[in-house]
């Protein structure tokens, strides 16, 4: 399965913003820099999440990979 996952991106002074109303902001010198850095930012909020759920797995339940 892929997620399409869209950002609004903006300029405030020397940064770019970039915003998608579902992760973190994130913010960088360049516009390219300022993706990247949200890339980063939603994959270890996943990770982070993924985690929280292996470790709070009910009796009987199991993690199933669906990308």
């Amino acid at each position: 399965m892929t997620v399409p996952i869209t950002a609004q991106i903006h300029r405030e002074g020397k940064w770019f913003i970039a915003f998608c109303p579902e992760f973190p902001e994130a913010k960088g010198e360049t516009q390219e820099e300022c993706i990247e850095s949200l890339k980063a930012s939603i994959q270890l909020l996943l990770e982070d999440r993924r985690e929280d759920a292996r470790q709070n797995l009910p009796a009987g339940s199991e993690l199933v990979d669906i990308s």
